[in-house]
């Protein structure tokens, strides 16, 4: 069948922006669902799987290729059942045919393209395929015949193979281990340290990932064993970033990837998880160091995701394309006459030639970036550090407004529960650190729509143009549950904790694997696919186990409640085995491990939230690097609501009207005390024992 272009396709009808890219396909395109897998059983023929997602740069080079192209629509369409699926609205799908992906060609990657049989058993994956066949990559015309041809004629051969890559799938699950202890903290740092990039900072070579898990573990570590080498990685890398092409200069923000080892040429896109964990990042490093330069930056994550990333419900959009107008990073890209109003010296500062530095299909085209601090670039200039970025800065607001008359990349809106935890998480930590009410607010307001819109008797993974959709999985209950929980630490709201508690009792219930314990990626309740997976390590956001496990430790804190710390003993050893053997894989997971093992508190503060001597205790508190602790407010002795979720604080009253703190560790506390200096004085000395 030819569909022609002015003939839409059944996604016409759905939300995702991804599927509707694809929705004037001439490839007739169904949505995941049960019409497309009967009518496979009905053909017999194979579905053409393929998923990808909205900003993804292949995805819209092999979309333009193949599926714009009736000859391939006509392929496709007489030989198979073609689904399209969003990865980022079906993460459980994707999940599973990756995982299947790279048992096959022992890589993986979007788009993802995947011809199984029509009970959904996958014996073919491939990531980008071209039109034409080129450089012995065989190519859509060649291989579609091809499939067919196999289908048709070898169906044994093809049923096996599916049945066995089911088998080997459903037998990679994970096998209990030993108890996990400190050691392998250091196995994790060994592991991270001969990654580590000592030129250009950074894990690895290319493309080179940002991944803020490795510096969120590295920063604790550090703040364990006092390793100056493990905080060097940390600042060598968050500045290399900072100076780098995949920072946004003009505009803000993190692009998704360098291309190159140097962090100059960025894959374009921006991505709100990015956005979130390293802001996270940056706000600790400044707590950690005292460096003004991370405090900017986290500050300028936010102003870009309060800006442009910010839906008129107050919930948070996924992400931005890497192209406009049909070419990737069009509009980040500089000539250098666009730049001169500038005036020389910024252009110098921002390294902008006739010749360009981007290797793109237009010459001439410059990347904004630094090559060396602004410390030396001031001295080399002739003025103070502070003049300076004062020039920069009217700099970079002249050339915002020039690149805001450009085209824009499209916006994928469409508000991800899981996502949205991670920035509420993010926002809910720079508030507290740097004592802004903004972000606050915008922490609250997202959390609140998602509790009053995305939340029933369950929790929703997808809201769009008025639509809440698709059952929670577990990094929706566990990301939205941290960030609930920095909330309630931000504003000691108690509704904040109470839902945080809520979301994990039932996570508990309905995603726990009874007979071998972690939580699976599923629910009890979820549509039934494939296999029912789990994962425990991290990529560049941490894995819903990871964050469960930490959350697990930090409501046992806060509650008393030993049955939330058995749970997480429980978790630490259902992954031990493969965390021993790879523990840099598992960064976030040995981030929760390192709380686990201590030296971990219980802060509980006694007074009044608008009293002036009470707030200097809280910021006194924020102000240090803590990272492995619980805050729990008591507003004087009248907080029915506190005692009745944390009991444990009932007997604890301020001293003759004055705010208080008490410092556990391991729910035995030191005297109270209403000197700041002093609390923070006990914390020390208890991190030594």
């Amino acid at each position: 069948m030819n569909r022609k272009r002015n003939s839409p396709n059944r996604l016409i009808h759905e939300k995702s922006p991804y599927l509707l890219q694809h929705a004037y396909n001439p490839v007739d395109w169904y949505p995941w669902g049960e019409e497309a897998f009967r009518k496979a059983q009905k053909e017999d023929k194979p579905i053409f799987l393929s998923i990808g997602y909205s900003t993804c740069h292949w995805c819209h080079v092999m979309g333009r290729e193949s599926f714009e192209d009736e000859d391939i629509a006509d392929l496709l369409n007489e030989s198979f059942v073609c689904i399209k699926v969003d990865r980022e609205e079906r993460p459980d799908i994707d999940s599973i045919y990756m995982s299947a992906c790279q048992l096959i060609t022992k890589s993986g990657g979007w788009p993802l393209t995947i011809v199984m049989t029509p009970d959904r058993k996958p014996f073919f994956a491939a990531t980008y395929i071209p039109k034409e066949s080129r450089f012995g990559l065989m190519g859509m015309k060649e291989l579609l015949p091809r499939l067919h041809t196999v289908w048709t004629r070898r169906r044994g051969e093809v049923l096996n193979s599916a049945d066995e890559i089911v088998s080997m799938l459903q037998g990679s699950g994970m096998s209990k281990g030993e108890k996990l202890d400190v050691s392998v903290l250091h196995s994790a740092y060994e592991e991270l340290s001969r990654q580590y990039d000592e030129r250009y900072g950074g894990f690895g070579n290319a493309p080179k990932f940002p991944m803020p898990v490795y510096i969120l573990f590295l920063l604790r570590y550090q703040k364990r064993t006092q390793n100056r080498k493990a905080l060097k990685m940390v600042e060598k890398t968050l500045k290399a970033m900072r100076m780098g092409g995949i920072w946004d200069h003009i505009g803000f923000g993190f692009h998704r990837y360098s291309t190159d080892q140097v962090w100059l040429v960025p894959h374009f896109e921006k991505m709100l998880y990015d956005q979130a964990l390293l802001s996270m990042v940056y706000t600790e490093a400044f707590q950690a160091t005292g460096d003004t330069e991370y405090k900017r930056t986290a500050g300028e994550i936010f102003e870009y995701v309060l800006r442009d990333m910010t839906s008129d419900e107050c919930g948070f959009y996924s992400a931005e394309d890497a192209d406009s107008e049909g070419e990737e990073g069009k509009f980040y890209l500089w000539d250098a006459h666009e730049v001169t109003p500038a005036g020389e010296d910024v252009i110098q500062v921002f390294n902008i030639t006739k010749e360009g530095n981007f290797q793109g299909t237009v010459s001439g085209k410059n990347i904004v970036h630094l090559k060396k601090p602004l410390s030396i670039l001031s001295e080399e200039l002739n003025m103070s550090e502070g003049e300076l970025c004062e020039k920069i800065e009217g700099a970079r607001k002249l050339l915002f407004e020039i690149r805001k008359t450009r085209v824009h990349p499209a916006k994928d809106d469409k508000i991800l529960t899981d996502w949205n935890g991670l920035m509420i998480a993010a926002l809910s930590r720079g508030a507290h650190v740097f004592g802004e009410a903004r972000y606050r607010n915008a922490a609250q307001k997202a959390a609140d729509f998602i509790l009053k819109t995305m939340t029933n008797t369950i929790l929703y993974h997808r809201y769009r143009d008025t639509e809440v959709a698709i059952p929670g999985f577990l990094d929706d209950y566990a990301f939205f549950g941290w960030g609930l929980l920095e909330l309630y630490e931000t504003t000691f709201d108690t509704l904040y904790l109470k839902k945080a508690l809520h979301l994990t009792e039932y996570m508990v219930q309905h995603f726990w694997d009874s007979e071998h314990g972690g939580f699976y990626h599923t629910s009890d309740t979820s549509e039934s696919i494939l296999i029912r997976q789990k994962h425990a390590h991290d990529g560049v956001i941490p894995s819903g186990n990871a964050v469960a496990f930490l959350n697990l430790l930090r409501l046992a804190r806060i509650t008393g409640d030993t049955a939330l710390e058995e749970k997480a003993s429980a978790l630490s050893q259902t992954f031990s085995r493969s965390v021993k053997q790879l523990p840099s894989s598992y960064t976030f997971f040995l981030t929760a491990l390192d709380f686990a093992v201590g030296p971990s508190f219980e802060v509980v503060l006694v007074g009044n939230k608008d009293d002036i001597n009470t707030q200097e205790m809280i910021t006194a508190l924020r102000s240090a690097y803590i990272p492995n602790k619980v805050v729990i407010f008591r507003a004087d002795e009248k907080s029915p609501e506190i005692a009745a979720i944390s009991p444990f604080v009932s007997d604890m009253t301020s001293i003759d009207g004055n705010p208080t703190a008490y410092v556990c560790r391991n729910y035995s506390c030191t005297l109270p005390t209403t000197d700041a200096q002093k609390m923070l004085d006990q914390l020390n000395e208890l991190s030594k024992i």
